[in-house]
C-alpha cells in the first residue's frame, strides 16, 4: 500500500505543479504584460498634451502593476522548490537576461514612484526611464523565451530566433497595452491607443506566424504534434479562431470611440485569448518536458514528500493571491481616474 501511494504521489504532483507554474506565467504575462506595454508606448516628447496623456496612461496602471509582478515571484518560486533541477539549467542558461530584465523591473518601480509620488521638475526624465525599464523587461522576456524554445542552443540562428521573440513578445505587449488604454481611457488618448492597438495587433499576428513557422522547422518532433494526423484537424479551427480574432479587432479600432464606449473591452479579451492560446500551446509542444529536450517535468521534480508539503501551501496561498487581485480589479474598475498618494 505504501509504494502504491507514493507512486501516484510521483505521478501527480509533478503535473499539478507545472499546472501551477503555468498558470502564475501566463497571468504574469497578461497582467503585468499590459503594464509593461503602457510603459513601452509612452510618448516621448515634452509637448503638454503628451505629458497629459503620459499622465493617464500612468493612472491607469498605477493601482495595478506591482501587484501584478506577484505572480512572476510566484511562477519562479514555484520553478526553484518544485523543480529545483530545471530552476538551475534554466537561470544558468539565462543569467545575464536575466539581470537585465531584473535590472528594468528595478528602474520601472523607481522611476514610478520618483515621478508619481514625489513633486520634480524632471517628470519627464522619469516618464523616460520608465519606459525605457519597461522597453529592457520586455526584450529581456522575449529573448529568453527564444532561448528557451530553442534549448538553449548557440547556434546563430538560435540566436536569430531569440531576437525574433523578443521583438514577438515586445509587440504582443504592447498590443495587450494599448488595448488596456482602449478599454479604460476616453477621449483622444483612446484614438490614439486604438492607433497604436492596430499596429501592435499586426506586428503581434506576423511574429505569432513567423515564431510557429520557425519553431515547426527547428524541431521535427514538435512539427510531427501538430501536423501529424490526427492532431492536424486541431490546427485549422484554431488558425480560423486567430485569423478571425485579428481580423474584427482590426474592424473595430478603426471605428474607436463606438457610441457609448461599445465594445471597448473587445481587444482586451481577443489578447487575453490570444496570449492563453499561444501559452497552451507551448505547452501542448513541450510537454511533458519542463527544460526542452532535456529534462521531464518527473525527472526535474522534488521530492514527493517535499512536493505534498509545498502542494498545501499552494493550496492556502493561491486563492489568496487570486481574491486579492479580482478585489484590486474590482475597486478600481471604470475609466481612469487621477491618482492621489
Amino acid at each position: 500500500m505504501e509504494f502504491v501511494t507514493e507512486s501516484s504521489t510521483v505521478n501527480w504532483l509533478p503535473m499539478v505543479f507545472i499546472a501551477l507554474m503555468g498558470l502564475s506565467f501566463l497571468v504574469y504575462a497578461i497582467l503585468d504584460g499590459y503594464d509593461l506595454g503602457v510603459g513601452v508606448l509612452l510618448p516621448t516628447d515634452k509637448a503638454a498634451a503628451n505629458q497629459a496623456a503620459r499622465d493617464k496612461m500612468i493612472y491607469s496602471i498605477g493601482p495595478f502593476w506591482d501587484a501584478n509582478e506577484t505572480w512572476l515571484v510566484l511562477a519562479i518560486g514555484l520553478m526553484l522548490i518544485a523543480f529545483p533541477k530545471a530552476h538551475s539549467i534554466v537561470l544558468q542558461a539565462l543569467y545575464l537576461p536575466t539581470a537585465l530584465m531584473l535590472f528594468g523591473l528595478i528602474l520601472r518601480g523607481v522611476s514610478f514612484d520618483f515621478r508619481t509620488k514625489a513633486p520634480s521638475k524632471d517628470k519627464h526624465k522619469w516618464d523616460l526611464a520608465f519606459k525605457a525599464g519597461s522597453l529592457i523587461a520586455t526584450l529581456c522576456q522575449g529573448y529568453m523565451l527564444g532561448r528557451y524554445v530553442t534549448a538553449f542552443d548557440t547556434s546563430t540562428a538560435a540566436t536569430l530566433f531569440a531576437l525574433l521573440s523578443a521583438i514577438c513578445v515586445t509587440a504582443g505587449y504592447c498590443y495587450v497595452g494599448s488595448a488596456w488604454l482602449v478599454m479604460k481611457t476616453e477621449g483622444e488618448l483612446q484614438k490614439r491607443s486604438a492607433k497604436w492597438a492596430i499596429w501592435s495587433n499586426r506586428f503581434m499576428a506576423l511574429g505569432i506566424v513567423a515564431v510557429c513557422i520557425a519553431n515547426l522547422s527547428i524541431d521535427p518532433v514538435i512539427a510531427d504534434k501538430w501536423l501529424g494526423f490526427p492532431q492536424v484537424f486541431i490546427l485549422i479551427p484554431l488558425v480560423m479562431l486567430f485569423g478571425f480574432m485579428f481580423v474584427t479587432v482590426e474592424l473595430y479600432l478603426r471605428k474607436v470611440p463606438m457610441a457609448d464606449d461599445f465594445g471597448c473591452w473587445y481587444p482586451f479579451v481577443c489578447a487575453i485569448i490570444i496570449f492563453t492560446l499561444c501559452f497552451c500551446g507551448l505547452a501542448y509542444s513541450f510537454y511533458p518536458y519542463i527544460v526542452p529536450n532535456q529534462l521531464t517535468i518527473f525527472e526535474a521534480a522534488s521530492a514527493p514528500a517535499s512536493l505534498l508539503v509545498i502542494f498545501w501551501g499552494a493550496v492556502i496561498v493561491l486563492p489568496v493571491i487570486i481574491g486579492y487581485t479580482i478585489f484590486a480589479y474590482k475597486v478600481f474598475w471604470g475609466k481612469t481616474s487621477q491618482l492621489n498618494y
